[in-house]
């Protein structure tokens, strides 16, 4: 979420793309955990997630540490940050950088492996990994890229929009019902700027919804598609945009300006990719109690975040371990509670063991947010990323700008 032109520049560089870095050498699990004793990894990751910094900060750091591991939570307004300073160190030749590990997932995680600053081969060494379903299609493919070994999953997410049922009693039941509802009730919603990731997202169940859903869009980036797509999604928008907040002359910066403006009720909707939230924003009283999920008919998009390790780090195998950690039964139980962060785990049910079974059986049900099952009905897949700057180019230019 910083300037792209510089990650978009070195990536076009690469003719033909870098060979992505290989795994340590060691042969054993047990010679990578040894190795990775004392090491310090640095993790570069949004930092505009509360309740995910303090999850990292209260239970997966001290778990690295009785793995022999001291990991560093660095925050980061945007992923893009994070890899513009691996793409930067890479050209210069660093192999010990300041970048280990990465919460990334889309054009991101795409862009990245396009120009070789990933490290790839080494989540097959991880244990954890027989704990996930090989045949997931969310866990092999990232916004249309092959993971191939790149980056281990970290989190499911589902694109969802909250609503204050007190202001808004008769819910829209599709995402063409819910622009209706924005033209018929001016100054009471509104979307983050594209790229930010949640307004991204936004923009395209638009472009879902005008070409008469996912089915009828071409998931891989084709510029024929897009020339042919995007001119009902940009007119759509651009018909909204004098029902927005502020007659759309301005948008939230990000999905937390956003969520402000719902808090202080000032619009009567917000969206997230992350809606376990929500539960404990009611709950202390930061949204209404009111507050309710608007389940829309045709689903939404629904995807999965990883841990990358740069080709840069000089502490892969500490890495390794991280990423190992955060896939255990007990990590992504205590991430998966409403009360940690309540972010859906990735694991295959089917793989648990009694015990970790039984964590997940005794999570708290969440009184605001429905479970995994009911949000991932008739769930969007995901664009290629190629699509994600096209359609954030298109917006700035024609919706924002208004040309």
């Amino acid at each position: 979420m910083a300037a792209v032109t510089g990650v978009l520049f070195l990536s076009s560089c690469a003719a033909p793309p870098p060979a992505p870095a290989q795994p340590p050498g060691a042969a054993s699990w047990e010679q990578i955990t040894s190795e990775a004793k004392g090491q310090t990894v640095k993790l570069w990751m949004y930092g505009g997630d509360t309740q995910g910094n303090a999850y990292v900060d209260e239970h997966l750091i001290p778990a690295a540490a009785k793995e022999g591991v001291t990991l560093e939570r660095v925050p980061v307004a945007d992923t893009k940050d994070a890899l513009n300073r691996v793409l930067t160190e890479k050209q210069s030749g660093t192999t010990a950088g300041q970048v280990d590990l990465v919460w990334v997932n889309g054009d991101n995680f795409g862009t990245g492996k396009e120009a070789g600053a990933w490290a790839c081969g080494w989540t097959s060494l991880l244990p954890n990994m027989s704990l996930t379903d090989p045949a997931d299609p969310l866990l092999s493919e990232d916004f249309g890229t092959p993971v191939e070994g790149c980056e281990a999953p970290w989190s499911k997410a589902q694109f969802t929009i909250a609503y204050n049922s007190a202001a808004v009693p008769d819910p829209p039941k599709t995402l063409a019902g819910l622009l209706d509802w924005v033209k018929a009730h001016p100054g009471r919603f509104t979307y983050p700027a594209p790229p930010d990731f949640t307004g991204s997202v936004f923009t395209r169940e638009v472009l879902y919804s005008v070409s008469g859903g996912y089915a009828k869009v071409r998931l891989a980036f084709d510029q024929g598609a897009f020339d042919r797509l995007t001119p009902a999604l940009l007119t759509e928008l651009q018909d909204l945009k004098p029902s927005l907040w502020r007659e759309g002359s301005t948008y939230p910066k990000s999905s937390s300006e956003l969520n402000a403006l719902y808090a202080g009720g000032q619009v009567d909707f917000t969206m997230t990719y992350g809606p376990a939230e929500l539960t404990k924003l009611v709950t202390e009283g930061t949204y209404p109690a009111t507050t309710k999920v608007l389940t829309l008919e045709e689903g939404t998009v629904g995807n999965a975040s990883f841990l990358a390790i740069p080709s840069t780090s000089g502490h892969r195998s500490a890495a390794m371990v991280v990423a190992n950690l955060a896939l255990s039964e007990e990590q992504q139980a205590q991430k998966a509670d409403p009360a940690i962060w309540g972010q859906f785990p990735v694991l295959n049910p089917g793989a648990l063991s009694p015990e970790g079974r039984a964590l997940f059986d005794h999570l708290p049900s969440s009184p605001v947010v429905p479970g995994y099952e009911v949000l991932s009905k008739n769930a969007n897949p995901e664009l290629a990323a190629a699509w994600v700057p096209a359609l954030d180019e298109a917006w700035r230019r024609h919706v924002l700008a208004g040309n």
